[in-house]
């Protein structure tokens, strides 16, 4: 298919004719005589030089008369001087027919070619043909059908046996994609541009505010014999209420520019301007880049072939600049590459030029061809097409995160992004999720040619996330239980992974008053409620809620063996939270062993009297005493002792100073486990 636009004459009874002699007028005229030839030969000339409408209607024309009279010449042509009209080829209806098919195929008038492969029902390949045609106009069960004849008929041998076998696992693909899909979930509607259903519209990109550059047909009213009059032409255009209208043709600093023109991307400083300009030569597109540059007081610069992205004998097409002005993206069938057209980048300068181009790598380009890249530096995602990969038919479109320096696992964008037939440009504003309203360029419609498709998300899902770590060390803390609650008291429950990690992934919410709690054994229980921080996309049709890191305390860890201490404030006997995590834990080593027994000792520093520090020792003894009871454990089990200012850890006068160091060390409980 010719990717930058696909031209399709709507015969309109006898004034095809006069249409089709005019299209015969832009082939090349050079010493040329006035000669006779048949629809036939006239269909041959034009399927070889690619315009394969043209071929099928002359087909068309052959074999309504090919039962009458089909020696005389249907239309007045032009041949090179020294050659003359060759007879008419000996060859059957049956072929004749095919070829026609085949035109109307490479044409993508889908309808027309199934109808004709449906005749050549003794040709195998027909029904593999009519099966992609089935494909593409969505008659999936009927496209399965076709495939599954052309294998059992076909065998071993057939041509087009492997391709027929990926065939069926395109079909496949489109039945998950369609059975996966919900319509509330992501829309597409064709966006109303005027001619677009005759000429086609497509590549559109950013320009500013709500306006952009967009590529179509422009028909010149200067008829130059030997050009055909239709061409394709940069417009700007105003996006507004799902139209794209008020086109207006992009003047070039220069005039007289023949061929194709389109594909178009400006730097972010509206300074440069990069563009495909391309051709047919014997049936093939030939396309390079080139570009111009805005010198301010003296204008735009004429354009010029932008040297290194530009290889003499290879094509390249499709630039588009990075929002930042960093690269230029683009597509090439350039060496080096993995297979046909792949998606290359350069790093591009201030007067326009491009370095070294580097080629995307395996990851990304295939043995097939890659085409039309689109990068999102907000989501820091590349989208771009292609024919190589398992998809819904034709160039399908997919994504892949990543930069220059490594790039992710590209992944289908799925239905309806894609579709059956080809689905080739993406665009995408910097300041919006990638699917929240991007454009796509798709010939799914019954227009001649590519179209632009709105793509709408809903709100979709939206996934929080968050990490909890430990509170001492920050090391994530992994297997706790994350409840999530909503105003309602509604609850879901999720654990943390081996990195701290959890996520919530069926909640259609922003999470505005939502709690969140993290218990986890030996830790004290945190709650608190949910704060995002950050959003991002988790996937195409997910937004990825950051709730702000989660921080929790670890408990004192209490063996058998251990004599557990906890200390108090000067002059007071009130628990500190310190020590109540560990009298937590002392707590789960009696839960665990019911005959053990406490003893608590507690004691006070030297200061006061003797009396009032047997008093405060007893209060901070019954403390801790109270502590156990509350927490379930049995008054039986707790005896405790009052020591006053006896036995201190620590000296509280060194060389005749205070040491409040000392002092706070020798405020304290001691709490023994007894074994039963």
């Amino acid at each position: 298919m010719n990717t930058f636009l696909q031209i399709k004459i709507r015969p309109l009874s006898g004034k095809f004719i006069g249409l089709l002699v005019a299209g015969i007028c832009w082939l090349p005229v050079q010493s040329q005589q006035v000669v006779h030839k048949s629809p036939l030969q006239l269909a041959d000339q034009y399927f070889e030089a690619g315009e394969y409408y043209t071929a099928a209607y002359l087909y068309e024309q052959h074999l309504k008369t090919s039962g009458r009279n089909i020696n005389t010449p249907a239309f007045t042509t032009y041949a090179k001087k020294g050659t003359a009209a060759e007879g008419i080829q000996n060859r059957s209806r049956a072929s004749i027919l095919y070829k026609q098919a085949e035109s109307y195929r490479l044409a993508h008038y889908w309808i027309n070619a199934d109808s004709a492969y449906k005749k050549c029902t003794d040709n195998n390949d027909a029904f593999y043909w009519s099966a992609v045609c089935e494909r593409s106009l969505e008659n999936y069960d009927a496209a399965e059908e076709s495939i599954r004849k052309y294998l059992s008929t076909a065998g071993t041998n057939g041509q087009f046996k492997d391709a027929a076998e990926k065939e069926l696992e395109t079909l496949q693909f489109i039945r998950r994609q369609l059975a996966a899909t919900n319509p509330a979930q992501v829309n597409s509607s064709k966006i109303k541009t005027p001619g677009s259903f005759e000429k086609g519209a497509f590549a559109v990109r950013a320009v500013g505010g709500n306006k952009y550059l967009v590529s179509s047909t422009k028909t010149d009213t200067a008829k130059v014999k030997g050009a055909n009059p239709h061409a394709s032409r940069m417009f700007y255009g105003t996006l507004k209420n799902d139209s794209l209208d008020q086109l207006t043709p992009v003047v070039l600093p220069v005039t007289g520019i023949a061929d194709n023109q389109g594909v178009a991307s400006f730097t972010a400083d509206g300074n440069r301007i990069y563009f495909t300009q391309w051709k047919k030569e014997k049936g093939r597109i030939v396309s390079n880049i080139y570009y111009i540059v805005n010198r301010g007081d003296s204008g735009w610069t004429r354009p010029a072939l932008l040297p290194g992205v530009n290889i003499d004998g290879f094509s390249s097409k499709q630039p588009f600049c990075s929002v930042d002005g960093i690269y230029l993206y683009y597509a090439s069938d350039r060496p080096g590459g993995s297979g046909g057209f792949d998606i290359w980048y350069a790093q591009i300068y201030e007067d326009g030029s491009a370095g070294s181009s580097v080629n995307a790598g395996p990851g990304i380009n295939t043995a097939g061809d890659e085409q039309a890249p689109f990068y999102h530096t907000s989501s820091g995602t590349m989208v771009f097409a292609t024919n190589g990969r398992l998809g819904m038919g034709g160039y399908d479109l997919f994504s892949v995160r990543g930069s220059d320096k490594a790039w992710g696992v590209p992944r289908n964008m799925g239905y309806p992004i894609n579709s059956s037939r080809d689905d080739i440009y993406f665009f995408a504003p910097e300041d919006s999720a990638l699917l929240a309203r991007a454009i796509v360029g798709s010939d799914r419609g019954t227009g001649c040619c590519l179209e632009n498709y709105l793509i709408k998300r809903s709100s979709g899902k939206k996934r929080l996330t968050g990490l909890v770590l430990d509170r001492k060390d920050n090391a994530p803390v992994a297997d706790a239980t994350i409840v999530l609650t909503d105003p309602s008291g509604k609850t879901w429950a999720t654990k943390t992974d081996d990195k701290g990690n959890y996520l919530f992934d069926t909640i259609h919410n922003d999470y505005s008053n939502y709690r969140i709690s993290v218990t986890k054994q030996y830790y004290n229980d945190t709650a608190d409620v949910v704060k995002i921080n950050d959003t991002a996309e988790a996937n195409l049709l997910t937004d990825k809620l950051v709730n702000t890191d989660m921080y929790i305390d670890k408990k004192f860890i209490l063996n058998v063996e251990n004599v557990v201490t906890v200390y108090f404030d000067f002059d007071k006997s009130k628990l500190k939270s310190e020590a109540e995590n560990k009298l937590d834990s002392v707590c789960l080593v009696m839960a665990q062993f019911p005959s053990y027994t406490l003893q608590i000792s507690a004691y006070t520093d030297g200061k006061g009297t003797e009396e009032y520090n047997k008093k405060l020792s007893d209060r901070r003894a019954r403390s801790c005493a109270r502590y156990f009871i509350h927490k379930g454990i049995k008054a039986s089990r707790i005896t405790f002792e009052s020591f006053g200012a006896c036995c201190p850890l620590e000296l509280e006068l060194i060389n005749g100073r205070d040491n409040p160091d000392g002092r706070s060390r020798n405020r304290r409980a001691l709490i023994n486990i007894s074994k039963g």
